[in-house]
């Protein structure tokens, strides 16, 4: 990692779903779960949670509690607007790049227009000259939109590159919001959350409200390979100009997941990345079924050229091998099966609680440990089963009544916990929104086993087991 110091006056709160224990000195949080050990001046400096920057020392504090995932950042200073290049990559799509450049008032724009039928011109698109500057690059022929934003990114002189879609409308303050991150010296990228652009309409546009792949939630996060939030759409990212330059831009030869491939490059090369759903950007959605449905299948194709490039960091299962064991032991629905659920849970609780054996209560701390692990392992190779393995599950379920019926179960509670983690108000129902979830999944999965079977390579499809 980059270990730029936090300025003076940055702020770190622990997070409100972290538990603390012995007086502070125990932090336990974050995703994947870990336990934070602290000396007693750095429990001290933390006082009710909120941790500011002062000195050397709280400096270093802060930087572990995030580091962590148990504490998120507050900012208290924020980069110039002046300092910001908006690039915009756009194909046929003017009416979009009008909307859009409505909402860009007073910053710099380059407009990259990847081989349009009709050529985008300056002057239909400066509106008002409400924008500082705005520039046009021409592409002849298509090249793809990481060629495209690479030519932007190219042409750009400032410090940041904020890159747009032109299906994009970003809210009133997202862009303070988001620079304000780049106070942390070492953060290299940071997104906003983007929303529906039109909340209501049909029950498919009410469900991508609630679920679309480009909204990555409420909370807050860093973003990591394998974290809650493993990566950030290019559809509205900022970006540290000389971050991305280092990292060689976008891989022109990916004409999906490209953001995905970005995100883990820029953490490879030591750049932390922020999540801040506070800044938000709305998208037009594609809300026919027939665009909605082979967009999710296009975006699962990109998981094998993912899986190519980035060793491990694709897996549609990752949990401990104890885990999964006592899974499907307890699948079996036998009586010896059971018993050997029991036997591999209670091993592992023996090994977590050596792990808590200077805590209060840690035989109490390790079976929650335990139980968690268990039921998020549960969750996981119930969603893999109708999602990344659906064809398999399918299979089954022709030639056993009992895969049958476990397969209709596991497809009814999986669609109703995303539905109770994801609903808006407004939304759909449990039963429509759980329909639509099964055909997001299938649609997924099968762009998953193309992308598999085309280029002859199962790397996406194979499991990360862990030692515990």
């Amino acid at each position: 990692m980059r270990d730029g110091r936090l300025p003076d006056g940055f702020g770190v709160r622990i997070d409100p779903r972290v538990r603390t224990l012995s007086n502070g000195r125990v932090l336990i949080g974050g995703s994947p779960t870990r336990m934070v050990m602290l000396a007693p001046a750095a429990a001290a400096m933390i006082g009710d949670g909120f941790l500011r920057v002062s000195d050397p020392d709280s400096a270093t504090v802060a930087r572990r509690l995030l580091d962590s995932g148990v504490a998120n950042p507050r900012p208290m200073s924020t980069p110039s607007a002046a300092d910001v290049t908006v690039v915009i990559p756009v194909r046929d799509n003017h009416e979009g790049l009008l909307r859009l450049m409505r909402a860009l008032r007073g910053l710099r724009v380059i407009v990259v227009d990847d081989g349009s039928r009709v050529p985008v011109r300056r002057a239909e698109i400066a509106v008002d000259d409400l924008c500082a500057s705005v520039a046009v690059v021409r592409h002849d022929a298509p090249r793809g939109p990481s060629a495209a934003r690479n030519a932007g990114l190219a042409a750009a002189t400032t410090d940041f590159v904020a890159f747009l879609d032109s299906d994009v409308v970003p809210r009133k303050g997202w862009l303070e919001v988001v620079l304000s991150h780049f106070s942390d010296p070492s953060v290299g990228l940071v997104a906003p959350r983007i929303v529906a652009l039109e909340p209501e309409g049909s029950a498919l546009a009410r469900y991508e409200r609630a679920r679309s792949s480009l909204d990555l939630g409420r909370r807050e996060a860093p973003v990591f390979a394998g974290g809650p939030v493993s990566y950030v759409p290019s559809a509205a990212v900022v970006a540290r100009r000389r971050a991305v330059l280092d990292c060689g831009g976008f891989d022109e030869a990916m004409h999906v997941a490209e953001d995905v491939d970005l995100c883990w490059r820029l953490q490879d090369a030591g750049w932390r990345l922020r999540y801040e759903p506070v800044a938000r950007v709305a998208h037009d959605h594609r809300v026919t079924l027939r665009e909605w449905f082979g967009r999710k299948l296009f975006y699962g194709t990109g998981a094998t050229e993912l899986a190519s490039r980035h060793h491990g960091k694709v897996p549609p299962v990752a949990m401990a091998r104890s885990t999964l064991l006592a899974l499907l032991l307890a699948a079996s629905g036998t009586r010896v099966g059971m018993l050997g659920a029991l036997v591999t849970l209670i091993t592992t609780v023996v090994r977590l609680r050596r792990l808590f054996v200077d805590l209060d209560h840690p035989t109490r701390l390790a079976a929650v440990f335990a139980a968690r692990g268990t039921v998020g392992g549960a969750w996981q190779l119930a969603s893999a089963a109708v999602r990344h393995y659906w064809p398999i599950t399918l299979v089954a379920v022709l030639f056993s009544r009992r895969i049958r019926r476990l397969a209709l179960a596991i497809a009814v509670a999986e669609g109703v916990r995303d539905w109770v983690e994801h609903r808006e108000p407004g939304g759909l129902g449990p039963v429509r929104y759980a329909a639509y979830k099964r055909m997001d999944d299938v649609a997924y999965g099968t762009g998953l086993w193309v992308g598999a079977v085309s280029h002859r390579d199962p790397r996406a499809l194979v499991p990360r087991l862990g030692n515990r």
